[in-house]
């Protein structure tokens, strides 16, 4: 058996594998643009007090409130306060807010009239470049508001 042993690789079939060799590079460059968010305030009204007697001014008992909204705004119904007997002990809070006006139409770049505002410039790109040569990648900074990615990939599939 063991003098059969050259001979059988003269017989054996060939082997045969696929080799896959790929290798990719980019340079990826962003400018942010600007932009604005705003959360519109609502309208808000609480009132509470024990031994204290209320109106509006023409109605007594009443304890004020919202009305009729007009462009996102409540009308709002002040009232007065008096203390229920005199010498004993009595407690009063109100709180009122004013909702944001609801703009009937704004002009493109004009910023909304609401209480909450976050805004952010244009971003400047400056010196920003990238460049890939012969899968050498090169990558400078801009100004604010810029981003530069550069990346290399190599790939080997064997099948």
């Amino acid at each position: 058996m063991k003098r059969l042993i050259p001979f059988m690789f003269l017989f054996a079939s060939p082997c045969y594998a696929d080799i896959t060799s790929i290798i990719t590079s980019s340079v990826k460059l962003e400018v942010a643009a600007p932009g604005t968010t705003a959360d519109r305030i609502g309208n808000s009204y609480s009132v509470s007090g024990t031994g204290v007697t209320t109106t509006d001014g023409s109605t007594a008992g009443s304890v004020g409130g919202l009305g009729a909204v007009t462009n996102g705004v409540n009308a709002y119904t002040a009232i007065t306060a008096s203390q229920l007997t005199d010498g004993e002990s009595f407690s009063y809070t109100v709180s009122h807010s004013a909702g944001d006006l609801v703009p009937t139409s704004l002009t493109v770049g004009e910023v909304s009239p609401f209480g909450d505002q976050t805004s952010t410039s244009a971003g400047v790109a400056s010196t920003l470049a990238g460049t890939v040569d012969n899968h050498v990648l090169t990558v400078t900074a801009g100004g604010a508001g810029t981003t530069a990615t550069g990346q290399y990939v190599t790939s080997l599939t064997v099948d």
